[in-house]
């Protein structure tokens, strides 16, 4: 069949049910349609996740580029924005969970299509060990007692990094536990994380910018050493590790009401809120900051600022409200790694497949896929304990994985449209970019996630290394993607005989 057969097979769906509309592409409904318009946007807010994302990984991208590293954050939505936008149009013609996986062997074929499934499998299992972590950036400043091993509680310590793998099993557990209840419990921890993160978002803004030290031309790095321009590609890592993860909407379109409609919605707002919630983070917390010069920013990020401006009670309330959120991103992300698995599995994609596609019968959840995942996911996080270095490293590794999973379905995509073919005539009634519109935003999100994805994997001692500790932790994203594609090659191959 042709590209362009392909495109045109799926039918208009407008008075069609769930899983009538799912039957059109060989799937019956097995899990659970319970999802409605917020818990659809709460999915991927709670996976981008800017409080406690940006909680995480402030201290790296000032310690690299100071406060010119807030211009890092417009220049990564460009892309990511209009790679959301090519994703709502697709999630629009192709509601099936697996998104990056469906989508990319629709629009190419079916190795291709395999690859992204496999590397944004991958991404995603890393990604719930990383944002884990950021609970050791949080709780110890909630109450001490959750600094168990004792010692420097600081990310970058020997006895922090230790105590965040304690502090992230035990969140990955706490996730795994609410996932086993069902979507709709799993949509409702979402939730209260997402009421919880604008809550206390609206309130660290306030407090922020009604404690500032100087004015907003902060932001063009007055008064502070200018970083080279090597070192301001250094600090991306920051903006580039926050703005993804919008796709996980889609993960959840099989278990979504009307997902045609709802899941472009939601991809695109999740960004929007998130891209204007986090500049006005960065930009509060780099005004509120009592010195630029003093080390902590580098050091402690945001949660200096915090500490600095707040105390006592009020202090506390912001840093529980952080955590909140980042056990609910942890649940998201866990919630979209086990869709993926399973959609993979559905195909016969993945080794014990037929073990793998188990969905409970009392929650309609794919609870096999959870568990694996979460086993996994704790793995990884042991795998890295005590050793500071490792975090850069993961975090790194995240991004690269996910934003090459990405460029596998747009570089598709946008080739079908050089070629004058419509990538997704099937759910043009809910979401178009239109011919010549959808060429150049399609353009500029492959071109732009190709600079990005060059420039986070590219090997720098002082982000993955920075102690000079091992060798293979400076190329760890280069190493890590030949490891996973070999392994992949392998895995395919092996399926396929």
């Amino acid at each position: 069949m042709s590209c362009s057969q392909k495109m045109s097979s799926v039918k208009a769906v407008s008075e069609l049910s769930g899983a009538e509309d799912l039957a059109q592409f060989g799937y019956g409904q097995e899990l659970r349609r319970e999802l409605g318009p917020f818990a659809s946007f709460a999915s991927g807010f709670s996976f981008v996740s800017i409080l406690s994302t940006i909680f995480e990984l402030f201290a790296t991208g000032y310690g690299f580029g100071g406060p010119l590293f807030f211009w890092t954050w417009p220049i990564v939505f460009i892309g990511q924005f209009s790679t959301a936008l090519c994703f709502a149009e697709l999630a629009a013609s192709y509601p099936v969970a697996g998104a990056v996986y469906q989508w990319s062997r629709r629009l190419s074929n079916e190795s291709i299509g395999w690859s992204a499934g496999w590397f944004m499998l991958l991404g995603y299992i890393m990604s719930v060990a990383a944002i884990a972590i950021a609970m050791q950036s949080v709780l110890p400043s909630v109450w001490i007692g959750f600094q168990v091993l004792g010692g420097d509680t600081a990310l970058g310590s020997p006895t922090g990094a230790a105590n965040a793998v304690i502090l992230g099993t035990v969140a990955i557990v706490i996730c795994s536990v609410i996932s086993s209840l069902g979507v709709r419990a799993a949509a409702t921890a979402t939730a209260i994380g997402v009421y919880c993160e604008i809550i206390g978002l609206i309130i660290l803004l306030v407090v922020l910018f009604t404690h500032t030290s100087r004015g907003p031309s902060v932001v063009l790095g007055s008064g502070v050493p200018t970083p080279t321009f090597w070192s301001f590609l250094s600090s991306t890592l920051m903006a580039a590790y926050v703005m993804y993860g919008f796709d996980s909407a889609a993960e959840l379109s099989e278990e979504t009401n009307d997902p045609r409609r709802t899941t472009p919605k939601a991809i695109i707002q999740c960004l929007m809120v998130s891209f204007f919630g986090g500049a006005l983070m960065v930009m509060g917390a780099l005004m509120a900051a009592p010195s630029l010069t003093d080390g902590n920013l580098a050091k402690d990020g945001v949660s200096y600022v915090l500490a600095a401006v707040t105390g006592g009670f009020a202090g506390h309330i912001l840093f529980a409200m952080v955590a909140i959120s980042i056990l609910s991103a942890t649940l998201a992300i866990q919630n979209a790694a086990a869709r993926v698995m399973f959609s993979m599995a559905r195909d016969g994609a993945l080794p014990l497949s037929s073990f793998l596609t188990r969905v409970s019968v009392r929650t309609g959840t794919p609870w096999v896929a959870t568990l694996v995942v979460t086993v996994l996911a704790i793995a990884l996080l042991w795998l890295s304990y005590g050793d500071p270095a490792i975090f850069s490293a993961l975090c790194s590794v995240t991004t690269v994985t996910i934003y090459f999973a990405y460029l596998l379905v747009t570089l598709p995509m946008l080739i079908l449209r050089i070629k004058g073919v419509n990538p997704v005539s099937g759910g043009m009634e809910y979401f178009y970019l239109g011919r010549s519109k959808g060429l150049i935003i399609n353009f500029v999100a492959v071109v732009i996630g190709a600079l990005l994805l060059v420039n986070v994997a590219w090997p720098r001692l002082s982000v993955f290394d920075p102690g000079n500790t091992h060798w293979y932790l400076h190329y760890f994203p280069i190493i890590f993607m030949v490891v996973a594609s070999i392994s992949g090659f392998i895995t395919y191959k092996y399926k396929n005989k």
